[in-house]
């Protein structure tokens, strides 16, 4: 019955996880899944208990830090930039007119909705702009300094 309730707490662990983007809570679901074998097998409570908590802590020292260095900017460790991040910096064509409210500009290809960075700017189609973010999918964009780049 206790390695029943120890993977009812890992499962509920890995839900609560799904919520957060800390990749922490995962690692006590682990030991959970740990302390459930160990009640399998018989362990007294004590010991469940002991195992749950040595193998969360090694989960947490061992791999916290291998997954937080992967989920690092590809801009801080000299990577190649992919998806969202590739895309801001990069330089694009006003579509249609682009102010605070609305506009469209085109992204390697692509075509986004965008909004000026600074409201009081507006785009004329066949402008050169950067893309300084991007907000879900609308790209925040301001005048290209340097629109040969």
């Amino acid at each position: 019955m206790e390695s029943v309730l120890w993977i009812v707490l890992a499962i509920a662990l890995a839900i609560g996880e799904a919520f957060t983007a800390s990749f922490l809570i995962i690692f006590f679901a682990v030991g959970a899944l740990a302390a459930a074998g160990a009640a399998a097998l018989g362990a007294p409570v004590l010991l469940q208990a002991i195992v749950f908590a040595i193998v969360s802590g090694l989960s947490v020292a061992a791999l916290r830090p291998i997954i937080m260095r992967s989920q690092r900017p590809a801009s801080e460790t000299g990577g190649t930039a992919f998806g969202i991040e590739a895309i801001e910096g990069s330089q694009a064509t006003v579509l249609e007119e682009v102010t605070a409210d609305h506009g469209l500009v085109k992204i390697d290809g692509e075509v986004w909705t965008a909004r000026s960075f600074d409201g009081d700017e507006t785009y004329a189609p066949g402008d050169r702009v950067r893309v300084i973010k991007v907000k879900g999918a609308t790209a925040i964009v301001w005048r290209d300094e340097h629109p040969n780049l």
